[in-house]
């Protein structure tokens, strides 16, 4: 339940303040990817490897 509500909160807190630009966005995703996977148990290089790349994308979106 705890690993849920930590990932849950770094989502957010990514989702709410991602991608005004692109580097912005790679930057907030890679260190919430790290995050989420630290909290999960996962590896945490995949884990901000995945969330740089979906938060670049995310800031290239929105900054257009």
């Amino acid at each position: 339940m705890r690993t849920l509500f930590a990932t849950t909160m770094l989502i957010a807190a990514a989702t709410t303040m991602a991608g005004c630009s692109t580097l912005k966005g790679a930057a907030l995703g890679g260190a919430g990817g790290a995050g989420v996977a630290a909290a999960t148990g996962g590896d945490v290089e995949k884990g901000a490897a995945v969330g740089g790349v979906g938060g670049a994308v995310v800031g290239t979106v929105v900054d257009d």
